[in-house]
């Protein structure tokens, strides 16, 4: 069983939804990711998105885009985020660590260091997740059995737009959770229509077994408690790095702390 997977199964035991913040690595700065992750942590984080730097973020909105261009700036690429992920668990062996990006990088790396070789060194650095949005579910049977054999998971993103074959096709080789988008468009944008949330997860349900999360639109604990009622897991992103951009090495985990304790005390409220 993966650190993804029974991090779900303790939470369920406690009849708990995970609460899954995203950061962009490298953002507002290298040396300020590690302990923004800590205190994510430390507010009540299940599990963490990490953002691997790309130059063209086509599911990215204006916010994360930004991020992911000071990232780059900052000279932080896939060995860097790397070896955050490895520094991370010197100190937490306990919270899932998922990465999130694009193909270009991850297969630049391969280019780079050898065939598999993002696998295999994701996998010893402790990465237990991975999301890459531009690749397509039928085309992915190799790369999940490969993640899999390392015990990590491949996570892929269902739209309000998602044809009932895309969800069989997601439900076919997904593990550890699937993140459902809740908005047409991209990250940040619009606001998120709660009821349309709710009608869709059963449909997606029908054919995905494991956990649901939802992200996209969810900007403040009160959306984030409603979603919680409804899907297994809620993902927070460009709030966060909204609230992080101005912060330095010693204000940001504080920030980060705030934030996610109180997402995670709404979320946590009986109803």
């Amino acid at each position: 069983m993966s650190r993804i997977q029974n991090t779900f199964k303790n939470l369920g035991t406690q009849g708990k939804k995970a609460l899954i913040p995203y950061l962009m690595a490298g953002f507002p700065s290298l040396e300020s990711t590690l302990g923004l992750m800590q205190g994510l942590v430390n507010g009540g984080a299940d599990i963490i998105e990490l953002g691997i730097p790309f130059s063209d973020p086509m599911a990215d909105g204006p916010v994360i885009q930004k991020a992911a261009e000071q990232a780059i700036t900052n000279n932080v690429g896939l060995t860097e985020v790397l070896e955050v992920v490895k520094s991370f668990r010197k100190q937490n062996q306990h919270t899932p660590i998922v990465l999130m990006g694009y193909a270009n990088p991850v297969e630049q790396y391969d280019l780079q260091h050898g065939l598999n070789a993002f696998v295999k060194n994701a996998n010893s650095c402790g990465v237990d997740g991975v999301l890459i949005v531009d690749y397509p579910p039928n085309e992915c049977t190799e790369f999940a059995e490969q993640l899999r054999a390392h015990e990590m998971d491949l996570i892929f993103l269902l739209a309000p737009t998602s044809t009932e074959t895309r969800i069989q096709e997601v439900a076919q080789v997904a593990s550890g959770y699937v993140y459902y988008v809740s908005l047409k468009g991209v990250t940040g944008a619009g606001n998120l229509n709660t009821d349309e949330v709710q009608a869709m997860l059963p449909k997606i349900r029908k054919h995905v077994k494991i956990p649901v999360g939802v992200g996209f639109g969810i900007r403040d604990a009160q959306t984030a408690q409603v979603v919680s009622r409804v899907a297994d897991a809620v993902v927070i992103g460009s709030k966060l790095i909204e609230l992080i951009k101005d912060s330095t090495l010693s204000t940001g985990p504080e920030i980060a702390k705030t934030f996610m304790a109180s997402v995670r005390v709404a979320m946590d409220e009986k109803y």
